[in-house]
């Protein structure tokens, strides 16, 4: 249950009036070109992680005032992957994953939510124990960088808006979305939502089988913003809201910020 639309975010720096306040903020920053076989690498963290830095002190915000970090990021199409170099997998669409997986990972290393000597290329959409839980990653064929936005609170901001976030322990958490919205602002003020979903790579939810993986006509990561975009929509009560699927190293493994 997702309605189609578009959210606009804009940043002002000249004009503006009245007393700095606690107020959503921004910081954008746009990483260099990723060579095809550095994409799900953790040289790829690496780089993103130094990215996500940047446009935090952009938007001067800190650590703790980070509520969102939104990232664009590149695949392994045919044309690019040639036999001279090695790549992280010859399949486009599971590089999509390994590539998400990096980034989210490089989102957590740049927030100390895990530390450099966690980190290997093996962790890389492996170790499920290692994620962000503010980080929310996708990757398309139109781009050969990252491009990231954070967002937070800024105690110098002169915006009406607060940004809040939990994180869904699975996909059906309604006590994680209930538990975000106090953080932002009142039920009657919700602007957006944004969210991510992952089919639990267990196959169970909640002690339940769940057949999404299995299924042989629709992608699991289409199954699971339906899910997921639901399960908000009943909570807020406002379709307009934003699921992107897979998490990869965003939130525990079947859940996601």
């Amino acid at each position: 249950m997702l309605s189609p639309h578009i959210t606009i975010f804009t940043r002002q720096t000249e004009g503006l009036e009245g007393s700095p306040q606690l107020g959503l903020a921004l910081g954008v920053h746009h990483t260099r070109d990723f060579l095809v076989e550095e994409i799900g690498t953790l040289a790829m963290v690496q780089v993103v992680a130094e990215g996500v830095r940047c446009a935090i002190a952009t938007a001067n915000l800190t650590h703790e005032n980070v509520h969102f970090v939104q990232i664009k990021c590149p695949l392994i199409t045919a044309s690019r992957n040639t036999q001279s170099v090695s790549t992280i997998t010859q399949d486009s669409y599971k590089s999509m994953a390994y590539s998400r997986g990096a980034a989210a990972l490089g989102v957590a290393l740049a927030l100390e939510e895990i530390q450099p000597e966690q980190l290997t290329n093996a962790n890389i959409c492996t170790n499920y124990q290692l994620y962000s839980s503010v980080a929310s990653t996708s990757a398309g064929i139109e781009l050969q960088n990252c491009e990231i936005l954070v967002l937070g609170n800024a105690v110098n901001s002169h915006s009406n808006y607060l940004i809040g976030h939990s994180v869904m322990e699975h996909a059906l958490d309604t006590a994680a979305v209930q538990r975000a919205i106090p953080k932002a602002t009142n039920p009657g003020q919700i602007i957006n939502v944004f969210a991510k979903a992952e089919a639990d790579p267990s196959g169970r939810i909640l002690g339940c089988r769940h057949t999404m993986i299995d299924d042989s006509d629709i992608n699991h990561t289409r199954m699971a913003r339906t899910v997921v975009g639901a399960v908000l929509a009943s909570v807020i009560q406002d379709p307009m809201i934003y699921v992107s699927g897979g998490s990869e190293h965003q939130g525990p493994s079947g859940g996601g910020p």
